[in-house]
């Protein structure tokens, strides 16, 4: 049998599709090898690598609420600090390394000051995935090494090609953001930054996805409309929506680790 490998997108709050995914796969009886994630992406499929069950993350989340996360910060570069996120993630996954996973996992962050990806696979799996999923000027930057990190999602939304490098011999992308459309009305000045950002993000994910459009089996993206990435509003809908995705194309991922 090959081995499947997936690549767990960026998206805030509409990862948790990732989580409905991982169910239908469970339900087949699909055997997951390599994980890579970035930003929520990371979140899940750490939490998952972990041994921790896609029942436990979607009740998890389910019962998430912002004050949860939010606590205030002094550090330069954020409006919230990240010690909340970090413990929430350790409550749940316990401190461990990724020596530790039931499933090999790696993710990624951005150093700012190299303006490179940084590729975690060793030492503290609940570090990593802080660092992974600090989004900018929300989160402060984590500052480890020499380095600057902040949200994988910044450079590599969905980071394919590192789980074909770990071994996969079929690659799963999910990429739960898509294409990102302006709104019709002109936004306020923070909803145009995130907006020239997204503009941004779907030309580096287009030509990234059409640069090793060869090496990846499947990219796929669930139906989650105009579903925002910073609300909690719509997390169960993303769930099912991911679980939709999953059974769609599980028998097609199963013909093809067949073949």
């Amino acid at each position: 049998m090959k081995k499947l490998g997936l690549a767990l997108g960026a998206g805030g709050s509409r990862g948790v599709a990732h989580i409905g995914f991982l169910k239908a796969l469970e339900e087949a009886d699909v055997r997951v090898d390599y994980i890579v994630g970035a930003s929520m992406g990371s979140v899940v499929g750490g939490a998952y690598a972990a041994g921790m069950s896609v029942d436990a993350m979607k009740e998890a989340v389910l019962k998430l609420r912002l004050l949860d996360l939010i606590t205030p910060t002094k550090q330069k570069g954020g409006i919230i600090g990240n010690g909340r996120m970090r413990n929430l993630i350790a409550k749940y996954i316990g401190e461990v390394t990724f020596a530790d996973l039931r499933i090999p996992f790696h993710c990624v962050a951005v150093d700012m000051l190299k303006q490179e990806v940084v590729e975690f696979s060793e030492g503290s799996v609940v570090d990593a995935i802080v660092a992974s999923s600090s989004i900018p000027a929300i989160f402060p930057p984590i500052l480890k090494d020499g380095k600057r990190l902040i949200d994988g999602g910044v450079l590599e939304r969905v980071p394919a090609m590192r789980v074909k490098k770990m071994g996969a011999d079929v690659v799963v992308a999910v990429d739960v953001l898509g294409w990102r459309n302006a709104s019709e009305k002109v936004p306020g000045a923070i909803s145009i930054s995130l907006e020239t950002f997204d503009i941004m993000d779907n030309y580096r994910t287009r030509d990234y996805h059409t640069k090793h459009k060869k090496h990846i089996d499947f990219w796929l993206e669930p139906d989650l409309g105009d579903m925002s990435q910073y609300s909690l509003k719509q997390i169960k809908e993303a769930c099912e929506k991911g679980y939709e995705l999953g059974k769609a194309n599980v028998d097609a991922i199963k013909k093809a680790l067949e073949e």
